[in-house]
């Protein structure tokens, strides 16, 4: 069984509930029997209210800067994007798996802030992947994506797995 050399989530925003974080450390450490995780988080961008659509786009790519600059080069990109692709788990794990398989040593998967993601946060990502067509809090998500790759793991092993 291959192995990839590491998984690297790229999000904006800290995580402030305790909740959120003891569940990310709990699937961070399951994960950890499966591969080297790491998790970047980048500061926000404070959004005034009413802004428009110039400094909307203005926080957005000062956000994507941030990101990008923690993407290595070699690194494949999956962009968490509403407009992405929507897969069920058993396809996500045969994504990740076939890019193991294919020598890939390592994913780097992208949130972005309450804004979404930048142009160039888009366009250098190698795939776009969506969960849904509904909105969700970054934090959220972070527990989300880490749950979903522990289950694409669990998938590829063919270990078992509460549905």
């Amino acid at each position: 069984m291959w192995r990839h050399s590491g998984v690297t989530i790229v999000c904006v925003g800290k995580i402030k509930e305790k909740f959120y974080a003891q569940a990310i450390d709990e699937y961070s450490k399951r994960l950890s029997r499966y591969c080297r995780l790491k998790v970047l988080e980048m500061a926000d961008e404070k959004t005034p209210d009413n802004a428009g659509q110039l400094v909307n786009q203005q926080i957005k790519t000062k956000e994507g800067e941030r990101i990008l600059a923690h993407i290595k080069e070699d690194s494949y990109v999956i962009a968490l994007a509403i407009e992405g692709e929507q897969l069920d788990s058993v396809k996500l794990s045969k994504k990740i798996e076939n890019l193991g398989i294919n020598g890939c040593g390592h994913i780097t998967f992208v949130i972005g802030g309450s804004l979404g993601l930048a142009p160039e946060v888009l366009k250098r990502a190698d795939y776009k992947l969506s969960f849904s067509k509904m909105t969700f809090p970054h934090q959220l998500m972070r527990v989300i994506l880490l749950e979903q790759i522990y289950r694409s793991y669990r998938i590829m092993k063919n270990e078992p797995y509460h549905k």
